[in-house]
């Protein structure tokens, strides 16, 4: 029992661990990421930009250029 308790983790050991989480966080990511709606033909073409929507128009006020 002491001798279980007592090991030693060797350096390469820990390394592989990390990469090892890394890769199963890395997955777990990309899962998520490949789940998104599905895009139908009516949605291709729909028009998302709005000119006069309130952030285009902040966007614009706060990034004109100063009067001369």
């Amino acid at each position: 029992m002491k001798s279980f308790l007592l090991a030693k983790i060797g350096r390469r050991d820990v390394f592989r661990a990390a990469a090892v989480g890394a890769a199963v966080a890395a997955s777990g990511t990309t899962t998520q990421a490949t789940e998104a709606e599905p895009t139908s033909s009516t949605n291709k073409r729909k028009a998302r930009y709005r000119a006069n929507a309130p952030e285009v128009e902040n966007f614009y006020r706060v990034n004109r250029y100063p009067v001369r």
